[in-house]
């Protein structure tokens, strides 16, 4: 759970870099209800909705409610951890051509131990990924497909997530204006380490903890669709019991950044509808409760 609570915090981006794992609800499937919160926040001269994002979910998952579908269609600008357009595509994808593969000459499962080579094989059998399409991908980047690949065989699908869905939708209103608090560098700087064997090392640890630990979501998604955010932030804080500084650089870093973004925006007369991952979002270190300390209205659970 650890591992996975630091998995979905850093990335916003998943959709974009696997859509090979997308999946669409069967006809036959019955809709999930889902009541999610939200929070509105009142400034000196803006407004913002701040929705809580699932990166992973079920595609059978119906979240819009009558005041979701307010929100969207009253604001005027919608804002996400990084771009949602075909430009951001484009430069994930160029980012991952430039940093994601190996030098020629060089395979991945040659830079594994015995043990480590044996946990690859495993997880490559539990995930149904076929080995040649990790052969010469860094370990940081075949780790988030292994992750991507393991959700997809507990029906998890990254095209479901919150930011594609919230996108799409106001995209399809109409009219709107788009932003982001960071760039698909500064989200993949999270996940990637500068020192090459650390690299390894934690390839390495990564698998093992992928070949027994199932990364079920399970109780973080019912606690999102029931908007019970004390859940899910116990839930989310309980990942990184003992890992103080992967929260902060995760979380806190990241939410003491935003808020100085926030701030500037709740100062403009805009109403904006802003999705990040719910983790981001619950508990007393959460966006809304950082923004009551400093004295503005929020309005929510």
């Amino acid at each position: 759970m650890k591992r996975f609570s630091q998995w979905v915090g850093a990335l916003g981006l998943v959709a974009a870099l696997s859509p090979a794992f997308a999946q669409s609800a069967p006809p036959e499937i019955a809709m999930i209800p889902a009541n999610p919160a939200m929070w509105t926040v009142h400034g000196t001269k803006g407004t913002a909705y701040l929705f809580g994002s699932i990166h992973v979910l079920p595609p059978n998952m119906q979240w819009r409610t009558p005041r979701i579908d307010a929100a969207m269609k009253s604001a005027d600008t919608f804002y996400f951890e990084v771009p949602m357009d075909d430009s951001a595509k484009a430069q994930i994808l160029d980012f991952v051509q430039k940093n994601g593969s190996l030098p020629a000459g060089t395979t991945l499962p040659s830079l594994l131990t015995p043990e480590a080579r044996a946990d690859y094989d495993a997880v490559l059998q539990l995930t149904h990924v076929p080995p040649g399409a990790l052969e010469n991908r860094r370990p940081w980047l075949a780790m988030l497909f292994l992750d991507v690949a393991m959700l997809t065989q507990q029906h998890l699908s990254p095209d479901a997530g919150l930011d594609k869905q919230v996108y799409a939708a106001a995209q399809a209103i109409g009219g709107k204006s788009f932003g982001a608090f960071e760039t698909p560098e500064q989200q993949f700087a999270l996940v990637m380490p500068k020192n090459k064997k650390l690299e390894i090392e934690e390839f390495d640890v990564q698998l093992k903890d992928l070949r027994t630990d199932s990364m079920s979501l399970g109780d973080m998604i019912d606690a999102w669709a029931h908007g019970d955010v004390k859940t899910l932030g116990r839930i989310i804080n309980a990942g990184f019991k003992g890992h103080p500084q992967a929260e902060k650089s995760l979380f806190a870093d990241r939410n003491a950044a935003w808020m100085t973004q926030l701030k500037v925006m709740l100062n403009e007369p805009h109403t904006y509808f802003i999705t990040v991952g719910a983790g981001h979002l619950a508990g007393p270190k959460g966006v809304p409760a950082l923004l009551r300390a400093k004295g503005y209205r929020v309005e929510g659970p």
